[in-house]
């Protein structure tokens, strides 16, 4: 049997496997990883993969201004990362750049969207855009709480049985 680094026998968990900690990620594995995700989630749902959204906010000289970033699949947009500069802020463009990644989402498919906010950032900004909390974490960081949101953007087609 072979010796283990104090490491691997921190993680150690029978003599035929172990868990360690790796700080290389090997893209076969990776692979793998995915492929197997894939396998299990096809047995309860049909397997969709996440379409990229990035919508970009420019001046005139086409600098870059801001930003929403997100992804859609399965119904949903996930909004990632929304940020204006500060000094374009207060002039409705984080609402314009909210409704244009809104708008594609729905184009591709997304009935609702979800995002997350902390204490510090702009829950109230997107309560005003018609987003509502459905879950938090206080005290993440420490003296904050992470919020959870989300909306509704379109209604569900009509199930064509139900008078």
């Amino acid at each position: 049997m072979k010796t283990a680094n104090t490491e691997d026998q921190k993680y150690r968990t029978t003599d035929m496997l172990r868990i360690h900690v790796e700080q290389d990620r090997i893209s076969d594995e990776l692979d793998e990883l995915r492929e197997g995700m894939k396998r299990h989630a096809e047995q309860h749902v049909p397997w969709e993969t996440y379409e990229p959204l990035t919508v970009v906010l420019r001046d005139e000289v086409n600098a870059f201004c801001g930003a929403a970033l997100g992804e859609c699949g399965r119904g949903w947009l996930s909004v990632g990362v929304m940020w204006v500069q500060e000094d374009h802020r207060g002039n409705g463009y984080g609402r314009k750049l909210l409704e244009a990644i809104e708008a594609l989402a729905v184009e591709r498919g997304s009935r609702k969207a979800c995002l997350d906010t902390f204490s510090y950032q702009a829950k109230p900004f997107y309560e005003k855009c018609g987003y509502t909390v459905f879950g938090s974490l206080d005290d993440y960081p420490p003296g904050h709480t992470r919020y959870f949101m989300c909306k509704t953007l379109t209604q569900p087609p009509a199930d064509e049985n139900q008078p």
